[in-house]
């Protein structure tokens, strides 16, 4: 497949290296991804974890082309707003639509495919969320955020205690890594199309903990919600689970993904600032410290973690 750039017109990206481009031509519409660099990933697998998802009837984008040699797919074009959009114009349905949200989630979370073949014809399994990966995503925030806030030595001292830290709440976690995991389940990758809920940026998914998507969800770092809210859905969910729960290692799993996850983005929208010159990411760095703030305080058994980022970030932040 050769692209003919008259019928090309690029789009708003995201945070990854991908650059995507709408293709017209006639009453056809279609989008290509172009990606050289981490294209296993942003091409292959994602297009495997769709194919994944379209077995189990949740709607993901189609390929319809690719050209793995020249670093493009031609996939389904979903249009062009997301939930996130919708949900800032239509703020008086946004009850509605979680609803529809947390039912997506739902049924995500009863896939059990484990692997695919992929368009190269060979067979794709979906990795383990192990607490190796949850470790290292979580120190990227001691790597890139903590150097620009903390000079040496207090920089290394805070970091040699925070790892101490996180290892001890990933000791912490209680449920099995046997669920579906998107790893950036939230209303910015969920679009409509045909009336229905769509997902897409599907390209991370791995086999993990049932809490992690809904912390993502509810603690979102882009679309900010009451803390009332946030309950509300917590417990919405709870009640839509098709099989029983533990509420209290759920809850308890929830709040450390949730701390976890987002000192991740801190220090991912910290990198993208400083290494990839994508400094838009920066003004959400203040929310993710609210939502940190409200998952650690909310349970006694993080006051060690409280104490190290209150010592050093959250009174400065303040």
């Amino acid at each position: 497949m050769l692209l003919n750039k008259k019928y090309l017109k690029r789009i708003k990206g995201d945070a990854s290296f991908r650059i995507f481009f709408r293709k017209k031509k006639l009453d056809k519409s279609s989008i290509i991804i172009y990606c050289k660099k981490e294209k296993l990933k942003n091409l292959l697998i994602y297009d495997s974890i769709n194919k994944i998802l379209i077995k189990n009837n949740i709607q993901a984008p189609r390929l319809y082309s690719e050209n793995y040699k020249k670093n493009f797919i031609e996939i389904e074009d979903f249009g062009n707003k997301t939930l996130f959009e919708i949900l800032k114009k239509e703020k008086k349905k946004k009850m509605e639509y979680y609803n529809l949200v947390l039912k997506l989630l739902t049924k995500i979370q009863t896939v059990k495919d484990r692997k695919i073949k992929t368009f190269n014809n060979n067979l794709y399994k979906i990795p383990e969320y192990k607490k190796k990966i949850l470790f290292d995503e979580a120190k990227i925030f001691c790597d890139w955020y903590v150097p620009k806030f903390l000079p040496s030595p207090q920089k290394n001292i805070f970091n040699r205690l925070l790892k101490k830290q996180i290892k001890t709440l990933l000791d912490k976690l209680k449920l099995k890594n046997n669920t579906f995991v998107h790893r950036d389940f939230h209303v910015s990758n969920i679009m409509i199309k045909n009336n229905k809920l769509s997902i897409i940026d599907n390209q991370d998914a791995l086999i993990g903990n049932k809490a992690y998507d809904l912390a993502s969800l509810v603690d979102d770092v882009r679309f900010e919600t009451s803390k009332n809210f946030k309950e509300k859905i917590y417990k919405l969910f709870i009640n839509k689970s098709l099989k029983k729960l533990d509420k209290k290692k759920f809850r308890n799993d929830f709040e450390i993904l949730s701390i976890l996850r987002n000192l991740k983005i801190i220090g991912i929208f910290s990198r993208l600032a400083e290494r990839d010159n994508k400094k838009k990411y920066l003004k959400l760095i203040p929310h993710a410290w609210k939502l940190i703030a409200l998952r650690i305080n909310s349970n006694p058994a993080l006051n060690d973690i409280k104490k190290n980022l209150n010592k050093n970030f959250f009174n400065k932040l303040r």
